[in-house]
């Protein structure tokens, strides 16, 4: 019964629920509509979009190269990337397999990172592997491999990617203790503002800067709400090659994010995505939301 008095007075958690359980048998168009009403309760216009939430929408529908599976896949997009800048900025692959049980642990490193191709967030980190939990961490990688990402934000890069596991050798930077993102936002090759993220571990934080690292007081895309860094952060020294790297493979692309780690000084590739916050995310102020639509001119 209580859980019947929430969905009562939670109607768009309840709308959402049943959207996402029969979300299989519904049409893209028709899905996103559903969703964006749940999700950000306002109705999707897709014929005139003018936010970037209903932008990035459009172009799930609408913007469609077969390259784009290519991008987003977490094991051949270091090699579509590597042909573009260099194998050099790529984080070493150790290992790719199609099932868990093909995983020999005894070759694998002390330290390393495991995650599924075709997903987001399915992420283990082994940081000394005489302490890893084997079978919990079989469990959610195989949940992670059965998981159909697409269907969830009905992103259509991830339809086709294969579902695999992969590890990758274990980065942290010395001076922070963590692995710092450096996301930038690109539109047709040009980037805007780089959102870092910081703090992963524990308390997770997240702030805007411009073209010429001048920190920027909007909040967005973050789900849920994520402060700013409790100190200033400094502009990377890899700041100008990531930018010149983040136009190179933006370049043509109404809406691509380029994200980068600077590892003890070292640049590295992190990944590109297409819709950030699947399009579902909110900036503070609104205006924002209308700034980076204005961005997106091929709709």
């Amino acid at each position: 019964m209580k859980s019947i008095g929430y969905y009562l007075t939670h109607p768009l958690q309840t709308f959402a629920t049943i959207v996402c359980r029969f979300s299989s048998f519904i049409p893209d168009n028709l899905y996103l509509k559903l969703k964006y009403r749940a999700m950000i309760n306002q109705k999707l216009n897709l014929v005139k979009p003018q936010t970037f939430s209903e932008k990035l929408q459009w172009l799930k529908l609408y913007d469609r190269k077969p390259e784009y599976t290519v991008m987003v896949d977490k094991y051949l997009a270091k090699k579509y990337v590597s042909d573009k800048i260099g194998e050099e900025y790529i984080i070493p692959t150790l290992g790719v397999w199609d099932r868990f049980d093909d995983i020999d642990f005894e070759k694998l490193p002390n330290q390393f990172v495991l995650k599924c191709t075709h997903d987001s967030g399915g992420l283990v980190i082994c940081k000394e592997k005489s302490k890893l939990d084997i079978e919990s961490v079989k469990k959610r990688i195989e949940k992670c491999l059965q998981t159909d990402y697409y269907l969830s934000g009905r992103e259509w890069p991830y339809k086709n990617v294969p579902h695999k596991i992969i590890a990758e050798k274990y980065m942290e930077d010395k001076k922070e203790n963590e692995l710092r993102d450096y996301k930038f936002f690109c539109f047709e090759g040009e980037p805007k503002y780089c959102q870092v993220i910081s703090d992963r571990t524990t308390q997770e934080t997240i702030d805007y800067f411009d073209m010429d690292w001048n920190h920027q007081e909007f909040t967005g895309l973050a789900l849920p709400y994520k402060p700013f860094h409790k100190s200033i952060i400094p502009i990377p020294s890899q700041f100008e090659k990531m930018k010149s790297f983040a136009r190179l493979l933006s370049n043509g692309i109404s809406f691509l994010r380029v994200d980068f780690y600077e590892i003890n000084g070292k640049l590295y590739f992190g990944e590109l995505t297409f819709y950030p916050a699947s399009g579902f995310g909110l900036f503070s102020p609104e205006k924002w939301n209308y700034k980076f639509g204005n961005w997106i001119k091929k709709i």
